[in-house]
């Protein structure tokens, strides 16, 4: 059960459609289900905003289906699966679950991605196109968490003039995320042009000295741009979810009600 649906419980007891006993049942819904080598957390859109995401890494496809089934029985209309296996995908689009991969970032969505909602802009910049996937995964995150999402791609600072082009984008961004591997200086260069939080991904692109990202990961936890913060190594899904937190943000009053800007 999710906020809205939380709201709109409540909203039929307060007019009277609904009594408190069935008000009572719809809340008495266990917060999480024992599948024995899971346990869905059914609750986690109402405590935190956004539902459960599945990752898909390390688990077998029918382990899967069987978590993204349960979910989606429960009315959970959007499902992320992260780092998704082409062999698990396939298992998945042979069941009636309505589902959607993408092979680049490797995530697949059960459900449908619903409308932006967001305060803004999520501008998502990669330094090279080997950074896509990266990106992809950051992008399909924030998309099915309700934002909307510009993309910037190869705007490296190789080729400054690249990311000087798209001067309107990145000063008009409610959040953006910046995604390199190298040495990681792109996002002490957007960190230097935005008014706005950055998110910094470091990935694990380039060669022997890069050390699989660890060499983008200190130059980006040393940026002398201020706002600048920093995910994990290639964890285009943390930063998606972090930027649409910062976009989804409401002013708190001093009574720690929330008031829409």
């Amino acid at each position: 059960m999710d906020q809205k649906q939380v709201r709109s419980v409540l909203e039929q007891l307060a007019s009277g459609t609904i009594d408190v006993d069935t008000a009572l049942l719809q809340f008495k819904k266990a917060p999480f289900e024992d599948l024995g080598f899971a346990k869905p957390d059914y609750h986690r859109s109402l405590r935190q905003g956004a539902a459960e995401v599945i990752y898909g890494a390390s688990k077998t496809p029918d382990q899967i289906c069987q978590i993204a089934a349960a979910l989606y029985a429960e009315n959970q209309k959007a499902i992320l699966i992260t780092r998704l296996t082409s062999e698990a995908a396939e298992h998945l689009s042979q069941t009636s679950l309505p589902f959607q991969y993408d092979p680049i970032s490797r995530t697949g969505i059960v459900g449908s991605v619903i409308k932006p909602d967001g305060n803004g802009t999520i501008v998502i910049a990669t330094g090279g196109t080997s950074d896509i996937p990266v990106a992809e995964e950051a992008a399909r995150t924030a998309e099915i968490l309700g934002n909307r999402v510009i993309r910037l791609y190869d705007v490296g600072v190789a080729g400054l003039h690249r990311l000087l082009s798209h001067l309107d984008e990145i000063m008009s961004a409610q959040v953006i995320i910046a995604i390199a591997g190298m040495e990681g200086a792109l996002a002490s260069v957007i960190g230097g042009l935005a008014d706005c939080p950055v998110i910094a991904v470091p990935t694990s692109v380039g060669y022997g000295a890069s050390f699989g990202g660890i060499s983008a990961l200190l130059s980006m936890l040393n940026s002398c741009a201020s706002g600048v913060s920093v995910v994990n190594i290639d964890n285009g899904f943390g930063a998606g979810y972090l930027a649409s937190m910062i976009n989804h943000q409401k002013c708190r009053t001093e009574t720690g009600h929330t008031e829409a800007k």
